[in-house]
């Protein structure tokens, strides 16, 4: 017969004095060692810490109950003996307190070796499955699991409102080598606020830190992650999903509106719009405007508004400004639904230095590179990300396709390339570290953007991948076997610079800058090409695209009418910036609303009319997107008329496809009977033009088209007669008689 427990035998079932000196402190290193049921040389022993209880319960089998005895001295901690390693159940009273909860170090690690082996290469594909905050059941137990990479940490622990923020309650367990630590917490759910608290080397504790793959954060200025479910979503957006790849190549049309969500439009009070508020008001717009897609800046969640979301610490988290993450599916779903694609800005170049994000996460340079030559960025006073680590380019790689599966996004335009692809961006001599070969490339970030390119296209070759790049650095939109950076698509700065400071111009001196216009022609199929006109262009003193005009009220509007005439005839995809359709008049700005109220004004509505009538001649007319990223789409007829700043030039889509001819007049003197060359006899249809009244132009044009007659100009063998008006796009359409 087994002798009955006393309490001193309990109390040999205690930890260690230095042990449990530790564990009172928070500092112990592996609580998973000491808490829990353990083998003892009586038995099994039982230790569990519950600061605050009085007394603790261990409740086996059916209904057998086991008192703990307190252990002196180390108040909340207590102890006993058990015959056996069997599942139990706690219940502790403190004062007229009851509650009975489980043990968290009952639990065997749910992580298993293949996840740490292929965290540990750098090759774990999908690593949200894997760290961040898991909903699940162990055991038949509804918990959540947590795991966090620290590997310099000498102890981490889980914190929040489930454990009082006490660092004590919750230690993780450190899985070998991997530097990874978990923990599966019976009873946290969807919904709770949690961080990490981490003793770095030395002893020194850490800020408390954000979860850097957590799905969810508290609205800021709060900086708490966010338990969120996401996983088992279901998806309404099918019959887009299957033909997704058809909206993604050179040869099809993409007009691409590109938005703040916290700033297209405001509810009363001043309150950015929710996701569901969104999904219908933005979505119809933007569906309504004609565009093929939707760019939204940045909602990876950050600290700070005035960032516009380029300094993102939440990169696994929708931001929670607008709602949650099912509801931001709800977004998606929604503009999937009316046939547009929708794109997000992503920043993989830097991250901000709040001390609850990834800056010296476990104490030491864990995502960032020590050596502030290379890892402080000095224009935006951020840190840049050390792509040398093969653990932080599985968590950014990772990250990329992280938003096209979990949330269906259908790509992704990759932020400031060009401040990642050079060691000097921005430097002066000295203040930069070379190569290995002694160059000023960066050859890890090159190395990082192709892995991240020849992933994502090989998980999904129906998504697309823009980066803004403002050098001439060779191949960004080649394939990566071709020796490219692997891009789908290439902002054209160059063409955006070069074009706006033409248009900029006064009238009368832009016979002068007359090359800024058809310089671009030169290298429009070195690349895949989008035209952006973006948010950087109406910001920070620069105006809006309208006041950027030269002249009275009247030529700012026609000036800005050609120029998306010309934008939108021009070789490239297209990107235009909220606010910019109806010509905002003032910057935008972050926290207010656009001036919707502007459309009560003519010219402004002209405008909006315009671009919608725009996207539906682009998307309806083969000649002006098909050859997009090739010389045969594009020649001039007259390209050199410098005087007049007259432009003649011609599209060219697929054999068969009706010919495109567009004539721009950039001065404003209107210009009847100008004979140009035209590449074909029979009728041109006039089948747009930016003076129209329709748009708040005077109306003047060419009475529906011209027909062409045999007469030799321009190098062409038929020619016609038009009536350019004053600062305009007239465009011409061959084949279609007006009988």
């Amino acid at each position: 017969m087994a002798k009955p427990l006393t309490r001193d035998m309990a109390l040999q079932a205690a930890p260690p004095a230095e042990v449990i000196g530790a564990l009172l402190a928070g500092h112990l290193t592996d609580p998973f060692h000491f808490l829990g049921l353990r083998e003892h040389p009586d038995g099994f022993a039982l230790n569990v810490f519950v600061p605050g209880a009085d007394s603790v319960t261990c409740v086996t089998g059916k209904a057998t109950k086991t008192a703990l005895e307190p252990v002196p001295d180390a108040p909340g901690l207590f102890c006993t003996l058990l015959k056996k390693d069997q599942p139990y159940r706690l219940t502790a009273v403190a004062g007229e307190n009851k509650w009975t909860f489980e043990d968290p170090y009952r639990f065997d690690r749910v992580l298993s070796d293949d996840d740490l082996y292929y965290f540990g290469e750098g090759s774990m594909q999908r690593l949200w499955k894997v760290l961040g905050a898991h909903v699940m059941n162990v055991d038949g137990v509804a918990g959540v699991h947590f795991a966090v990479w620290a590997p310099n940490a000498e102890r981490v622990a889980v914190v929040g409102d489930f454990n009082t923020w006490d660092a004590r309650r919750h230690g993780m367990r450190r899985l070998g080598a991997s530097g990874v630590w978990e923990i599966f917490v019976p009873g946290v759910m969807p919904g709770d606020v949690y961080k990490y608290a981490i003793r770095g080397a030395g002893g020194h504790d850490l800020p408390l830190k954000a979860d850097p793959v957590g799905f969810g954060s508290e609205h800021p200025p709060k900086t708490g992650s966010i338990v969120r479910d996401i996983a088992g979503h279901d998806w309404a957006d099918g019959k887009w999903m299957k033909s997704r790849a058809e909206h993604h190549n050179t040869d099809v049309p993409i007009s691409i509106y590109e938005v703040n969500l916290a700033s297209w439009k405001r509810a009363e009070c001043n309150r950015p719009l929710s996701y569901e508020e969104l999904a219908s008001d933005l979505i119809d717009y933007v569906a309504d405007m004609g565009f093929t897609h939707i760019e939204m800046m940045p909602i990876t969640e950050h600290p700070f508004d005035g960032s516009w979301g380029y300094q993102p610490i939440g990169m696994y988290a929708p931001t929670i400004r607008h709602g949650t993450p099912d509801e931001f599916r709800a977004l998606v779903t929604a503009a999937h639904n009316k046939g547009l694609g929708v794109l997000l800005d992503w920043v993989p170049a830097h991250f901000p230095t709040d001390e609850h994000g990834l800056a010296q996460f476990d104490g030491t340079h864990l995502y960032e590179h020590a050596d502030p030559r290379e890892g402080f960025h000095q224009d935006w006073n951020t840190l840049i990300f050390n792509f040398g680590r093969r653990e932080v380019v599985n968590f950014m790689t990772s990250n990329a396709l992280y938003w096209l599966e979990e949330y269906h996004l259908d790509g992704i335009r990759v932020d400031a390339v060009a401040s990642m692809l050079y060691r000097d961006y921005s430097r002066k001599e000295g203040e930069w570290v070379p190569n290995d070969h002694g160059g000023r490339e960066n050859l890890e970030a090159i190395s990082f953007l192709q892995g991240v390119n020849t992933f994502v296209y090989g998980e999904d070759a129906s998504v697309m991948t823009v980066a803004e790049e403002s050098t001439a650095f060779p191949g960004v939109s080649r394939p990566v076997y071709h020796g490219g950076l692997g891009f789908g698509f290439k902002w054209n700065m160059g063409w955006m610079n070069d074009t706006l400071r033409y248009m900029e111009e006064d009238p009368i001196n832009r016979k002068y800058h007359h090359h800024l216009m058809t310089f671009g022609i030169h290298y429009a199929f070195s690349e895949n090409f989008v035209l952006p006109i973006s948010h950087d262009e109406v910001v920070h003193g620069k105006g809006s695209m309208l006041n950027k005009m030269p002249g009275n009220d009247w030529e700012k509007f026609a000036n800005l009418r050609a120029y998306y005439g010309f934008m939108w005839s021009h070789p490239g995809k297209k990107l235009l910036f909220m606010g910019q359709e109806f010509a905002q008049r003032d910057e935008w700005n972050h926290n207010q609303s656009l001036d919707w109220h502007l459309l009560d004004a003519p010219a402004h509505k002209g405008v909006q009319t315009l671009v919608r009538d725009l996207n539906a001649l682009y998307r309806e007319t083969p000649a002006l997107y098909v050859n997009d990223c090739r010389p045969s789409g594009f020649a001039w007829i007259d390209g050199g008329d410098m005087e007049n700043s007259i432009y003649v030039y011609q599209r060219h889509g697929a054999p068969g496809d009706p010919r495109v001819v567009v004539v721009l007049n950039m001065t404003p003197v209107e210009r009847p009977d100008h004979r140009i060359g035209l590449p074909g006899p029979g009728f041109w249809r006039e089948a747009l033009n930016t003076d129209g009244a329709e748009y708040g132009g005077g109306g003047r044009g060419n009475l529906g088209g011209v027909r062409a007659e045999d007469v030799e100009w321009m190098g062409q063998d038929q020619s016609a007669n038009v009536t350019l008006p004053p600062l305009s796009a007239v465009i011409l359409i061959e084949g279609e008689d007006d009988t």
